[in-house]
């Protein structure tokens, strides 16, 4: 979802580096860019190897997202260029279709009804509905099993290596 179909990996860019800058962390876009749709799990580790133990993920996170939910609040949230065209077309075809994303149900419903996107989805699968995230697998066979196919049957479009993997894992 976030970079694909809506233009928010700038916002998480921008807000992790003011959140994490808040607390004293000189994170920088690199940083944030080598924890893209990485799960929490994955994330604490390489960022407290970065910044040290003392970092705390929870903490910067949740002020990421504040800052963030205010921007869009006031500003909303760009849908990327071509995403109503795609969408029309897999409506056409018939096709089931998924969201299989590392941002929770909640924001995901929040983004996804900001654009008037939701009801073209079939399924949501997102972070917290699943035990281990991006690279792990499990989103992707989530949503193959939720949409009542075999991960084979499915095509998976991702913009961020970690959403690679847990693609191509899920086969």
């Amino acid at each position: 979802m976030d970079g694909l179909m809506i233009d928010t990996e700038k916002l998480l860019t921008r807000f992790w580096c003011e959140a994490a800058n808040h607390y004293g962390y000189p994170m920088t876009k690199e940083h944030v860019l080598g924890i893209r749709s990485l799960a929490a799990k994955y994330a604490i580790p390489h960022l407290k190897g970065i910044f040290g133990e003392d970092f705390d993920y929870y903490k910067v996170r949740g002020k990421r997202i504040e800052l963030m939910n205010e921007f869009i609040r006031q500003n909303g949230i760009e849908k990327k260029k071509g995403l109503d065209e795609l969408l029309d077309y897999l409506d056409s075809t018939g096709l089931k279709k998924a969201v299989a994303t590392a941002t929770d149900l909640q924001r995901t419903t929040l983004y996804l009804s900001s654009i008037n996107i939701i009801d073209r989805f079939d399924k949501l699968i997102c972070g917290n509905m699943i035990e281990n995230g991006k690279p792990a697998p499990d989103i992707y066979l989530a949503a193959a099993k939720e949409l009542e196919l075999d991960p084979s049957e499915c095509i998976a479009l991702e913009d961020s290596p970690n959403g690679i993997r847990s693609a191509h894992t899920a086969g």
